[in-house]
């Protein structure tokens, strides 16, 4: 059984959903143009993926595998996932309105969000006990926003650079996310 510091530091650096599973790309690429705004994605979707596991988790185990209903565990977890996005939707529009506001469409596409509905099924197919889960979804949830937080001021970086014309955009900035993606396999290794 891992203990639950080598599977939070596993999902923060080595098993990272961004930059190790390329989950999670579209708000990786729309929402870091700003520190500001990827901090909050960042909190966003941490706190959806450990507010769905905690519920995913024992809806999975206590409802779905006793009534041999399994295979519905994607549809089940995502309008979970969605109960949450609603939540966090409602409670930025109304506390923090200017991050609403610069998080704009990507804020609803959480629910569509990959890694956070990867996160709640590779919990399950991990065989992880829930505390396991919750540890698993908080190491997940903090890696998300580390490569945010980090690609945020590369992407600041890139853009007041003086970057060859057919560089500057979308392959500066994929090649810029291809690097820090790179820099986080010299972590592989180190858990586990």
């Amino acid at each position: 059984m891992k203990s639950l510091l080598v599977i939070l530091l596993s999902a923060i650096f080595v098993d990272n959903f961004v930059l190790s599973k390329f989950m999670g790309i579209c708000p990786f690429l729309g929402v870091s143009k700003k520190l500001d705004s990827a901090a909050g994605m960042g909190a966003a979707v941490t706190f959806v993926m450990v507010c769905a596991t905690l519920c995913t988790y024992p809806i999975y185990m206590f409802v779905l595998v006793p009534m041999g209903l399994e295979y519905l565990k994607t549809i089940a977890f995502i309008l979970i996932i969605a109960l949450f996005v609603q939540l966090v939707e409602m409670v930025l529009k109304k506390k923090v309105p200017s991050l609403y506001s610069a998080l704009g469409v990507f804020l609803p596409l959480i629910t569509t969000n990959c890694a956070v509905l990867g996160v709640t099924i590779l919990n399950i197919d991990s065989g992880y006990t829930i505390i396991q889960s919750v540890f698993n979804a908080l190491g997940a949830g903090l890696g998300f926003t580390l490569a945010l937080l980090i690609f945020s001021g590369v992407r600041s970086r890139v853009n007041a650079a003086n970057v060859p014309e057919m560089f500057k955009g979308v392959p500066a900035t994929l090649i810029a996310a291809s690097i820090v993606s790179v820099s986080f396999m010299g972590f592989s290794g180190m858990f586990g």
